[in-house]
């Protein structure tokens, strides 16, 4: 995977604050009567039902005194076996905490969705984001998989009726779309249609870009348990990286068109890492919080700029 750079689309930034600043709206009160035909109506109720247990708790979690991140499982499975300094680890969490607080009062409730390859960073990353943000968590997959009856019937309903799926797909990216105070990890149909793009542009937009080689052994190691030789050395890791190769090519145009990039080589570069599994969850979720503010500030001066004298 090439090295892709931060950077902030300034220029006529898309995202806009929800007509309902620092309010979460409940689920129960979204309107799911459009929902695609292909879904039961009572699917259309878990939908409603999964996302209010799938919502995370917005108050902040205390820090932690024993942040060793490299035996944080929940929250770094990427760098599990990276050495960590843990004062310093401390350091990131309240630096997240403090960024977050600070920069609440100018975001007014915007949400944010995270884009990019499907892996464990950007989920951890995206509940951390939440819980500093004091904002809701969502995994629009995980909604439309839930909607559908499960992880195998979400399958077999995009393997028989895709046109189908993709509705499902557009649906839950318009309901989240509607609230504020979220964060979104967003699944790759945000990305394959221009209407699910325009949803993406009520928030701010992130592409979370981690090398398809760490992904692919996240995969293979999530499902089989062997060590990092054994899984280069494997057949599997070959194929998936193939796949997730292929993937790429075909999302990367629609990755490119969220209003900032968060690269984990570049945040190694910047940290000044060798080993690219020493970039914790943390450090991530730092720059994402960084590149927010300077969304959100080059927003408000193009604001300002447009005010009449």
């Amino acid at each position: 995977m090439e090295l892709t750079t931060f950077h902030s689309s300034c220029n006529g930034l898309r995202f806009r604050s929800p007509s309902l600043p620092f309010q979460a709206v409940p689920w129960n009160f979204i309107g799911l009567a459009q929902f695609p035909h292909s879904l039961s109506t009572c699917n259309r109720h878990k939908l409603v039902s999964t996302a209010t247990s799938q919502s995370h708790n917005p108050s902040p979690k205390p820090l932690s005194t024993t942040c060793s991140v490299a035996n944080d499982s929940s929250l770094n499975s990427t760098a599990k076996d990276a050495v960590v300094d843990p004062f310093l680890a401390v350091k990131v969490r309240f630096l997240i905490q403090k960024k977050a607080m600070d920069m609440s009062p100018e975001l007014k409730g915007t949400s944010i969705f995270l884009v990019g390859m499907k892996n464990s960073m950007k989920t951890s990353l995206g509940k951390l984001l939440a819980d500093a943000l004091r904002y809701y968590y969502f995994d629009s997959d995980g909604l439309v998989e839930e909607a559908a009856g499960g992880e195998s019937a979400a399958k077999s309903f995009k393997e028989t009726d895709e046109k189908g799926f993709r509705e499902s797909e557009t649906e839950v990216l318009k309901q989240l779309s509607s609230m504020g105070r979220l964060v979104v990890c967003a699944g790759d149909g945000a990305v394959q249609s221009s209407t699910n793009l325009a949803f993406l542009r009520h928030g701010i937009s992130i592409w979370i870009d981690i090398p398809l080689d760490m992904i692919a052994r996240g995969m293979i190691e999530d499902q089989s348990g062997l060590s990092d030789s054994e899984i280069f050395a494997s057949e599997a890791y070959s194929k998936v990286l193939t796949q997730l190769t292929n993937l790429y090519k075909e999302m990367r145009g629609g990755y490119a068109i969220a209003d900032a990039t968060i690269s984990l080589q570049n945040v190694a570069c910047q940290l000044g890492c060798d080993d690219l599994d020493a970039v914790t969850t943390e450090n991530m979720t730092l720059e994402v919080l960084k590149e927010i503010e300077k969304l959100t500030r080059a927003k408000k001066l193009m604001e300002a700029a447009a005010r009449p004298f």
